[in-house]
This record gives C-alpha cells, structure tokens and sequence, in this order.
C-alpha cells in the first residue's frame, strides 16, 4: 500500500492544478473580450458625442440651424436653463408647440460657445453643412378693404418723410412682403446673415446684412452691417413675427414703422441667473426720425438694458429701457396743418426717442401646446429738436423748433385652443405742441390718434398661419378707417428659434 501513496498523491495534486490551468485561460479569453468590446463602446460613444456637438452647434449657432424650431409664449426653468439659443433672423412660428426658452436663453451665450465646435465637427466631414448657408423664404399676401382711401392715408399731427411705409398698404388683393434669408458660420470666430425684402411693387430692399461674432467670450457679441435697432420689444422682430398685421401707430409715427441703420452694435449678456441684456449701437442715422448722413462721424446712438426671469413653471416675463438718439438734416416732412392743409418742410436737429417695453407670458406648467396667454405694451416718447424750414407764401425763413410727443399700445393675444389664437390691441397718440417761431398752424388742433384692433388666426403648423383682422383706425381726423384685412404667412427652408 505505500508504493501506491507517491502516485495516488501526484494524481490527486494534477487535478487541480489543470483545473487552474483551464480557468486561467478562460480569464484571459474574457478579458481579451472585455477589451475589445470596450474600444468598441468607445468609440461608438465618441462617434455619438460628435454628432451630439455638431447638432447642439447648429441649433445653437443662428442661422444655421436645419430644423424649425417653435417659439411659444411662456418658459419654464427647465427651459431656461437648458440655453437653447435662438436666433437674430426671426421666422416666425405660431405658439402651438413647445415653451419657448425664457428670457435667461439669448443668442449671446449659446453662440459664443456652440458656433467653433460646428466648425470643428465640419473639419472631421460630419458638420460640414455648418458652412453651407441655410436659405429661408417667407411668403406673404392677402386682402385688404378700407373705407377712407390708403392714398391719402396720414397721422395727424405727426409729420413724416414722403413715401413713409405707414398704413394699411392697398386696398384689394395684393402680394405682401417676400422675404428671402441667407445665414451661416463663416470660421470659428464670425456668422453672417442677409435678409432681402421684396414689397408688393417689385422694389427690392436689404432689410439686414450683418456679420457677427461668435466667440468673444464674456458674455459678449458684436455685430457689424446693416441691421434692426435692438431698442424696444417689436423693433428687432422682423414683421412676419408680428401678433397682428401691422406695427403700433407709435411705431409709425415715431420709428419710420421700424428703425434699422448701417453701423455697430455690442451686446452684454450678464454671467447671473437673472436675465440682463446690456446694448449699445453706433449708426449712419439713415433712416427716420435721422435723415441720412454723408459725411465722416456717427448721426446715430442708441443705449439699452433688458431684463427678465420665471415666476414659477407657468409665467415668465421681460422688461427694457431703450434710448435712440439720431440727427436729421434738412430733412423733408410733409403734414396737414390746422387748417387741414397739407405743408411740406425741413428739420434740421436732433431727436431723442425713449421706449419702456414689458412682455409677460403664461402658459400652464410652462406647456404651451393647448393654451397660452402674451400680454404685451410699449410707450414712446420722442423729443425733437432744431430748427425748422416751412415754405410759406413763397418764403421759406428757418426758425427754431421743437416738440415732445408720445405714444403707446397694450396687446392681449391667447391661444384658447390648439392652432387658434384671438387677439386685441388698442393704442394712441399725443401729438404735443409745437414750439415755432413762426405762426404757421403747425401747432395742429391737438387731435389724438388712436385705434383699436382684433384679430384671430390659425395655425394649421408651425410654418403656416392665416389671420383675419380687423381694426378701427381714428389715425386721421375725421370718419374712422374701418379696415378688414385677411392675411396668409407661408414659411420655407430653414429657420432658427425666435427671439423672447
């Protein structure tokens, strides 16, 4: 029995020493395994985080965005602190989708960030439609019926440069405002953007066309060309993002309808959780209440400051001070003196407008798709002061001139079912009185402008909408301007989110 013990024992050790032998080599065949699945993981995960940056950057870089993004009239929180950007070349979209990103969620930050990384991911092949620019075309037109004849439509007791874009356009069907955009990254540190207008009489105009940065860090943006003024809440919106079809009669009377110069803009946005918006602006003063300057140094400035938040999950709100400042020179203006006479003169001097703006939006628990509520209103006051030229009886003597004059609107829109929205806004002027050497009649009779609106339109998309209006204008002295206006906006190609 003990010559058997050496061998029984070997036998019993080999056992598990191949057991451990086996089991070594499974390990290692495991582990080869885990690493190859995860290099695989890997770089399935860095393809997916690429397209992630690449998409972020388009939505977030304006104007190049491929997709149409809603603006609705409220924001949540969580809205507001996901930063969605939105976008400088407004294309309108009815509040019928998704909440809109609060006041906190501006062009500044998102596109300093987002607008390098879609250049970077275009240098790797996948974002290279990031230079490619994105096309929008906005198609208007409709029909429109007065009672008192558009030709000799004016604002009483406010005059105004001849051909001054102010009314209700013509009477019967005709084509509206086709606006064609073009926007897109130029390199890591610029985007740039065009919006081309053609009117309803075939004249071709460019609304806007701008570069911009994108990467000035700091909260800072600054923008170089032609472009809306950033004063007020209506001026920097294009006008197929308008609630109703035309602009306030203080817009009209004290902006040319909407004021847009060739110069300069610098914004601020504050690193804070409160919404702050900083603006200055340095212009030619071309158009309205300036005349247009042909000379070295600026003809116009323009100062702001814009804040906002959320109250809760179901309101937000924004409110801005703004300062225009543009000089005119022998500027032509034409009006009805009180006598109810047309007159024709020139002003030389400055004019100052101020505009207090305040937007308030409540959708519940911040979800706008079935209903939603925007109550909004400006006031406008303009200062104007010079010298003026009037041509009376074959003279025409310069004398100093000034007046102080204001105006504003309060609009209520609400969306009481999907796609369907009602709208009132009324609003009115005091023409002040003027100060002028000479007795002319120019002081008028102190008659008030003033109008009142209603409007319903539907909203069959996003990229569709159809409104009926109709409003009561007392714009001149006299018989009230019943006008009936029915309005299609059709919206093509590719837009980025609107502003607040």
């Amino acid at each position: 029995m003990p010559k058997f013990l050496p061998a029984s024992l070997a036998l019993a050790l080999s056992i598990p020493i191949g057991a451990m032998a086996d089991t070594t080599s499974d390990v290692r065949a495991l582990q080869k395994e885990m690493k190859a699945m995860r290099a695989d993981y890997e770089a399935r995960l860095k393809a997916l985080e690429q397209r992630v940056k690449s998409a972020e950057a388009a939505a977030a870089a304006p104007g190049t965005a491929t997709a149409k993004t809603p603006a609705s009239p409220t924001a949540t929180a969580g809205t507001a602190a996901a930063g969605t950007a939105t976008a400088p070349a407004d294309t309108w979209s009815p509040p019928t989708t998704v909440a809109q990103p609060s006041p906190q969620a501006t062009p500044a930050a998102p596109a300093t960030s987002a607008a390098p990384a879609a250049v970077a991911s275009a240098g790797g092949g996948g974002g290279a439609n990031a230079f490619n620019p994105a096309l929008s075309l906005i198609l208007s037109g409709g029909y429109t019926h007065t009672t008192r004849d558009p030709a000799d439509y004016r604002i009483t007791g406010f005059p105004l440069p001849p051909g001054a874009e102010i009314g209700p356009g013509t009477r019967n069907f005709s084509l509206g405002e086709t606006e064609l955009g073009f926007s897109a990254s130029v390199d890591p540190w610029f985007r740039g953007a065009a919006n081309i207008s053609v009117a309803a009489d075939n004249s071709v105009s460019i609304e806007e066309a701008f570069v911009e940065t994108t990467a000035l860090g700091k909260g800072f943006t600054l923008k170089g060309g032609r472009f809306f003024s950033g004063v007020g809440y209506l001026n920097p919106q294009h006008s197929h993002t308008w609630d109703f079809v035309d602009a306030p009669l203080a817009y009209q009377a004290m902006l040319g309808t909407q004021y847009g110069d060739d110069g300069v803009q610098l914004k601020w946005l504050a690193p804070i959780d409160q919404y702050l918006e900083l603006g200055a602006e340095l212009g030619r003063g071309r158009t309205f209440p300036g005349s247009d300057k042909d000379g070295n140094g600026a003809g116009m400035y323009a100062l702001y400051a814009h804040t906002g938040g959320d109250i809760g999950a179901s309101n937000s709100w924004r409110a801005g001070i703004s300062m225009l400042n543009a000089k005119a020179s022998d500027q032509t203006l034409t009006g009805v003196d009180a006598a109810g006479l047309p007159f024709a003169s020139q002003f030389t001097g400055n004019s100052r407008v101020w505009v207090l703006d305040g937007v308030w939006k409540w959708a519940p628990n911040g979800n706008a798709t079935r209903t939603n509520f925007k109550l909004q209103g400006e006031y406008l006051r303009s200062q104007r002061d010079g010298s003026m030229v009037v041509a009376a009886d074959g003279s025409a003597l310069p004398s100093p001139y000034g007046v102080t004059q204001s105006g504003w609107y309060l609009q209520g829109v609400y969306q009481f079912m999907p796609a369907w929205r009602i709208g009132l806004r009324t609003e009115q002027l005091d023409p002040g009185t003027p100060s002028f050497g000479l007795d002319t009649g120019l002081a008028g009779t102190g008659y008030r402008a003033k109008k009142n609106s209603i409007m319903l339109d539907y909203n069959p998309s996003e990229f569709s909408r159809i409104r009926l209006q109709f409003a009561q204008d007392r714009a001149r002295e006299g018989k009230p301007d019943n006008q009936i206006s029915l309005q299609y906006q059709m919206s093509l190609g590719a837009h980025g989110a609107h502003s607040y």
